[in-house]
């Protein structure tokens, strides 16, 4: 068997126990909602979570790589999670450095979702 296939049978593999093991989580954190009879907004950012990392799961099996935005976003949600976890006894120091990796992380995602349309424009424009 060539090295290639193996590789990406085993990626593959990964890939969809990921997405059985988000699809375990889901239930449970829907049973844990359920069974304590509220909603909390870090219990819907959970979930923001889970539905981004199927979508990355979807979109590899879809396109066969993964935009790497997705990743970005998923780690925005969880910083915001984090951020709320954490309430009012999180330092200011802590919080000014968890806002501006958020800041960060969506100032790359806006460079990364403009970047290739940029390029693209600059590729028919053709040489200068």
């Amino acid at each position: 068997m060539d090295i290639h296939k193996l590789i990406t049978l085993v990626e593959k593999a990964i890939l969809a126990l990921i997405a059985v093991f988000t699809v375990y989580g889901v239930g449970l954190e829907m049973y844990n909602v359920i069974d304590s009879g509220k909603v909390s907004l870090t219990d819907l950012l959970l979930m923001f979570i889970f539905a981004e990392v199927l979508g990355m799961v979807g979109a590899f099996y879809k396109h066969h790589r993964i935009p790497i935005t997705i990743p970005i976003f998923i780690a925005i949600t969880a910083l915001c999670r984090l951020i709320i976890l954490q309430g009012k006894g999180i330092s200011t120091v802590d919080l000014i450095y968890e806002g501006g990796a958020v800041l960060l992380l969506a100032l790359s995602a806006l460079v990364l979702r403009y970047r290739p349309a940029r390029s693209h424009d600059d590729a028919e424009d053709g040489p200068l």
